[in-house]
């Protein structure tokens, strides 16, 4: 791929994840679908150039996302998971067992999730207002729920990959050479 072809992809990525986070401002119960959907993207990058090249993109969708979005909560979880999942689900799955790559995709996942949700409630004023509910069961009830969201996002992804190199990579390849 010639390198205008991978800066205007890189570009392409970069401003359908911006919008897909933007528009939290019009849907706003999405707020972990268009983070997730807006990393998604990041897997374009990853097949058809390199993992460099898709932490580029990252890096500049997680910094103006944190300038433009106008909930800071899906930047963050942009910024802080599922912008950089892709890059790291394909160096699991490249290198390693299944079971450890599993097994190291949920630690990384819960792992994130505690340490991003401790930072918004601590510095950003985002508050869980299922604990004043539910009580001290909502955070364990909500990081398993999240778990399971995620095993599920992981298996979507996997199948979305398996599409786009069985269905749609050779009409891609004609408009980016």
């Amino acid at each position: 791929m010639k390198q205008s072809s991978k800066c205007a992809l890189g570009g392409i990525v970069a401003a359908l994840s911006l919008v897909l986070m933007i528009s939290i401002a019009i849907v706003p119960f999405m707020e972990f679908a268009l983070p997730a959907v807006a990393g998604a993207l990041i897997t374009f990058i990853v097949i058809e150039i390199d993992k460099k090249w898709a932490f580029g993109v990252y890096l500049a969708v997680a910094i103006l996302g944190m300038l433009l979005v106008p909930q800071k909560e899906v930047s963050v979880m942009y910024l802080a998971f599922f912008g950089y999942y892709p890059i790291i689900k394909a160096i699991f799955e490249s290198k390693l067992p299944i079971f450890l790559s599993w097994a190291l995709k949920v630690l990384s996942f819960v792992a994130t999730m505690v340490v991003s949700y401790y930072l918004m409630i601590k510095f950003m004023g985002v508050t869980l207002d299922e604990t004043e509910e539910f009580g001290a069961f909502a955070i364990p009830v909500l990081l398993g729920t999240g778990t399971l969201a995620f095993i599920l996002y992981d298996i979507a992804l996997s199948k979305f990959v398996t599409l786009y190199l069985i269905k749609w990579q050779k009409r891609f390849k004609r408009y980016f050479k």
